[in-house]
């Protein structure tokens, strides 16, 4: 099968040569992708290989009828995976599967399986054939947003494989920690965080699909550990610290015992934190920090709410326009922005305006193509490219902001002409309610464009605000695009270089509150350099909250100002993170 994949996600039959073994008690490094202490036994996640027999159509119209059955089947599972996940980590990170749901609508792919049907192939070697096809091209591209969604291709083409094939898909229902080659989102949607104890990947990235959604369930994960991890015998006992990234193979009863009490220590750390969700967020010498919540739909603001956020630190309104035929209108907007105020009682809520483009595209808005869309028309240049999306967003804020306090936040800007633009819709805005300025309403940007960084000053007279964004920040500093697994290693957050963005920001925004909104923000390692560096709101998922709260109230500000100075002066991400394992 072009898409067969061996067991644990190894290597396709006739992978060149072995890795080396890895010996008991030897230390395995990899990349930290989500925070905590993993024990227990290795099991491997069996797919099993997809043998898709080369046969002919005798009915071709039966064939196609075949797979557009498979097709509403498999749409079936990823609604319902989809809508699971939303309800146990958040319509953020459900939105991962939105892009599964469209490849299975894409047109190209579909009409390539129905012309190779009609040749005279069968509708399993069809859709096979036409998947690979696509997944190679993508691999093929050098934009590595494209590049990714080959990924995407290979996850979802499996899926219908499967359905056409009548194999049973298979179940993450291992207990201790899973080792495997990579994994899907739907795989690690599976996961049960009460049995899986952590994640090792051979490769990957901690951007990559599945170990979002590991780290969202709380699972202790390390990726790019490298090959020789697939041949570890299932019950090998693994230590995994996944904030450090390492992973101990086999480990003797003395460092076992170490692993079991640091787990222990974190779990009666978080279980603290969550009695004190509630309570501000209080440095040890008295600095008020704001924690806010990272949302994407009414129910994020819900869960927001029980976690203790200080405010909506971001909410990503496209979530209102994108997967639909036209943009929802300005009542609908209001209407919604309000539903979020309400469930966090009153709270203030940041809504960043319409922040897509050629990597988000929308159904009902014609764009041209763009070979990279990452540096193309995309967030506020695409509204002021498009100013009557941008007005009625305007207006649905502006109405809203006369009910409950408001801060608005223009994303992708790189120039203070483009802000000023901006400015002038809202202006227009607040003019056609006729209810006057709105006493409540904050304006701000998103600093994502490292340019938008170094000249925060020319910034700071025009915004009341700065949030920076450190996933999009990162990618653009140090030329290494988060989907890409071949620079996973390279994006990383703690570079001193991104660190003296932050820096910058801070100096330049002349008293103006800066946030930091990216994951870095959820990163509890990250939050004493951060608060160090001048931030002061720090905007993360709604299940990080309590934890980052506690991490605020160990900070005395002066030893953070002082590590931070430090921390810009290293000479790489790894001597930043043991500057402040240090500091810690």
């Amino acid at each position: 099968s072009p898409l067969g994949r061996g067991p644990g996600g190894g290597p396709r039959p006739g992978s060149p040569v072995a890795p080396v073994p890895i010996l008991p008690g030897q230390v395995v490094r990899g990349l930290p992708a989500a925070t905590g202490i993993g024990v227990g036994p290795v099991w491997h996640l069996r797919t099993g290989v997809l043998e898709v027999p080369d046969s002919r159509a005798e009915d071709p119209k039966a064939e196609w009828r075949r797979v557009r059955e498979a097709l509403a089947e498999v749409r079936r599972q990823v609604q319902r995976l989809r809508a699971r996940t939303a309800r146990e980590v958040g319509e953020q990170d459900a939105a991962i599967f939105d892009a599964h749901l469209l490849l299975l609508e894409d047109t190209d792919l579909l009409g390539d399986v129905r012309a190779r049907i009609e040749s005279g192939q069968a509708g399993a070697p069809a859709w096979a054939a036409a998947v690979a096809r696509v997944e190679s091209e993508l691999a093929a591209i050098s934009d590595p947003y494209l590049q990714a969604r080959a990924a995407d291709i290979r996850a979802i083409g499996d899926q219908v494989l499967q359905v056409l094939l009548g194999v049973s898909t298979s179940a993450a229902t291992g207990q201790g920690v899973l080792v495997a080659r990579d994994l899907t989102a739907g795989e690690a949607a599976e996961l049960d965080a009460g049995r899986v104890t952590g994640v090792v990947l051979a490769q990957g990235s901690p951007t990559a699909h599945g170990a979002i959604l590991a780290r969202a369930k709380g699972i202790p994960a390390v990726v790019g550990a490298g090959p020789a991890v697939l041949d570890l015998p299932e019950g090998t006992v693994l230590a995994v610290d996944a904030r450090a990234g390492e992973v101990v193979v086999d480990p003797g009863e003395a460092v076992l015992a170490r692993f079991v009490e640091r787990a222990g220590a974190l779990a009666r750390a978080r279980q603290a934190a969550l009695v004190h969700a509630a309570a501000p967020a209080v440095t040890r010498d008295g600095v008020h920090v704001l924690v806010g919540a990272n949302l994407a739909s009414v129910d994020d603001a819900r869960m927001a709410a029980a976690s203790g956020a200080d405010l909506a630190g971001l909410v990503r309104t496209e979530f209102l326009f994108l997967g639909r035929d036209q943009p929802p209108d300005m009542e609908e907007q209001e209407k919604t922005y309000l539903a979020l105020a309400e469930e966090l009682g009153g709270r203030r809520i940041t809504l960043r305006t319409l922040d897509v483009g050629g990597d988000k595209p929308l159904e009902y808005v014609r764009m041209r193509p763009e070979a990279n869309p990452f540096l193309g028309v995309r967030g506020l240049r695409l509204s002021l490219a498009r100013p009557g999306l941008l007005a009625d967003q305007m207006l649905a804020v502006v109405r809203v902001a006369h009910a409950t306090p408001v801060s608005l936040m223009f994303p992708m800007v790189s120039q203070v002409t483009e802000l000023v633009q901006a400015r002038r819709l809202l202006d227009e805005a607040v003019a056609a309610e006729g209810r006057g300025q709105p006493s409540g309403l904050q304006v701000g940007i998103m600093v994502e464009v490292p340019a938008a960084a170094l000249k925060s000053a020319a910034f700071a007279a025009y915004v009341d605000f700065f949030s920076i964004g450190t996933n999009d920040l990162t990618q653009y500093a140090l030329a290494a695009e988060r989907g890409n697994d071949a620079v996973a290693a390279i994006g990383d957050p703690y570079d001193p270089g991104v660190l003296s963005l932050v820096d910058s920001v801070c100096r330049g925004s002349g008293g103006k509150l800066v946030a930091v909104c990216g994951e870095l923000a959820a990163d509890e390692l990250a939050v004493g350099v951060l608060i160090g560096l001048g931030v002061r709101e720090l905007s993360v998922s709604p299940g990080a909250v309590p934890s980052v709260k506690q991490a605020i109230r160990s900070v005395l500000i002066d030893q953070a100002a002082a590590t931070a100075a430090r921390a810009l002066r290293a000479d790489g991400p790894q001597a930043v993170r043991a500057l402040l394992g240090r500091s810690g």
